[in-house]
């Protein structure tokens, strides 16, 4: 029997004025089981509750109205109300298996659980779920889901994921389906694997299941210098990236006329390698998998070239600006830059090589804060800018585990960190330093 421990009881709540206290153990709600925060939330969502507690080893029971959106106002000692679910596969791409040796730990956990992705939008492969737990995520109505597909040939999913129980992903998709809850879906790609055919294949059937299956991305494969040992894949170059984008789009053109919906979306890094321009802003719709990549160059554009638009030249500080980023992003600002530039300001762009993950990583976010020292050393400007991807959510430290106030005092430099267009006018126009 499932036992959640209550460590906060709001005052005054709906829970407090029924007689619960802490350190009582909720284990059902309605004479249902509390397995987690899923549950809690499913069950706590009614009018009249009726509330089964242990408290101090002698059954409770306390019954209460409230209104079916109003919290019980509850706090349990575990944020899930159960135990993180791990990630049982071993992909032959995983990100996780190519981090430095001196990576932080934190960064080595491989989660795959479908509630983060629910409350979060984490992307999860569904190897480690029952047909029970399936049968619960339909009972709960949990979407929209994010799903790594990756392939849909069944053997070709078991291989890529190092998992049998991949090859049962089509089952799955389509219980959800047929149940009416929606899904995103993504493929990492890997160039000679799952994309030509294969991916021919998967786009075919998740396309299938639209409207339900929302939005397929396409990544392609992220690899590190530290792959010793690992199953041999190399990166995309031009030529495959082009293919892989004369496939998405033939299915993005008709799914546009038979859907009035793209449906596939490649990632930015695709268009970047291939040297092919985005595709119109109106083809992200609300910008589903911006999270994944897609679609992030096209909405930076358009936040930039709005608040370009809008900015007061009185408030521009005249000086020299460098927008630090990643290898693959360059040019694609650069042209921003030229195209949209901001009176009295000299804007260079320096893209810096990834020397903690290896200079096959070019994207932005995964720089550190030692690659910022060793490329920006020597460079004076007056506003120094990083995206901020590069730290972690919500505070100022690198992947490296150096802070921006550390690579501040190393290279001499006030750092801006920005988060979107509008955030890099302001910065390059000096309104951070007024």
């Amino acid at each position: 029997m499932a036992a959640q421990r209550i460590i906060r009881v709001e005052a005054g709540g709906a829970a407090d004025r029924a007689g619960v206290k802490e350190g009582d153990l909720l284990t059902a709600i309605n004479g249902h089981p509390v397995l987690d925060l899923i549950d809690y939330q499913a069950l706590s969502c009614r009018r009249r509750l009726t509330l089964q507690l242990l408290r101090a080893g002698t059954p409770v029971s306390l019954s209460l109205e409230k209104d079916i959106w109003q919290p019980l106002g509850l706090g349990f000692d575990q944020p899930l109300m159960s135990p993180r679910r791990d990630c049982i596969n071993r992909c032959l791409f995983c990100f996780v298996d190519q981090l430095p040796s001196g990576a932080r730990e934190s960064l080595r956990v491989k989660d795959d659980d479908w509630r983060m992705s629910l409350m979060m939008g984490n992307f999860v492969t569904l190897t480690n779920v029952s047909e029970a737990e399936l049968a619960r995520i339909i009972r709960r109505k949990c979407a929209p889901l994010y799903i790594s597909v990756h392939a849909t040939e069944p053997r070709l999913r078991a291989k890529l994921l190092g998992q049998e129980r991949g090859a049962r992903i089509m089952e799955q998709l389509r219980a959800l389906a047929e149940a009416g809850l929606s899904f995103h879906t993504q493929a990492v790609l890997c160039p000679g694997m799952n994309d030509g055919e294969a991916l021919e294949r998967t786009m075919e059937d998740l396309y299938g299941l639209w409207p339900v299956a929302r939005s397929l991305a396409l990544v392609p494969v992220g690899l590190t210098g530290h792959r010793k040992g690992l199953y041999p894949i190399h990166p995309f170059r031009k030529e495959g990236a082009e293919k892989v984008l004369d496939m998405a789009e033939a299915m993005r053109a008709r799914a546009l006329a038979e859907a009035g919906d793209p449906f596939v979306h490649p990632a930015d890094e695709f268009y970047l390698i291939a040297g092919r321009p985005f595709p119109p802003e109106a083809s992200y719709g609300e910008y589903p998998q911006i999270e994944n990549g897609v679609g992030l160059c096209r909405l930076l554009e358009s936040q930039f070239r709005a608040a370009q638009r809008e900015l007061d030249p009185a408030r521009v500080v005249p000086g020299k600006a460098v927008v630090a980023c990643g290898v693959s992003v360059a040019p694609f600002l650069r042209e921003l830059l030229e195209k949209f530039p901001i009176p009295g300001v000299r804007a260079e762009v320096r893209p810096l090589v990834n020397h903690f993950f290896g200079p096959s990583v070019t994207v932005s976010g995964l720089l550190t804060g030692g690659d910022l020292i060793r490329g920006l050393d020597g460079v004076r400007c007056n506003r120094l800018l990083i995206s901020r991807a590069m730290l972690r959510e919500g505070d100022t430290v690198f992947l490296d585990d150096r802070t921006v106030e550390e690579v501040e005092a190393a290279l001499g430099q006030k750092i801006t960190s920005v988060h979107d267009g509008e955030g890099l006018v302001r910065a390059l126009s000096g309104w951070e330093q007024e």
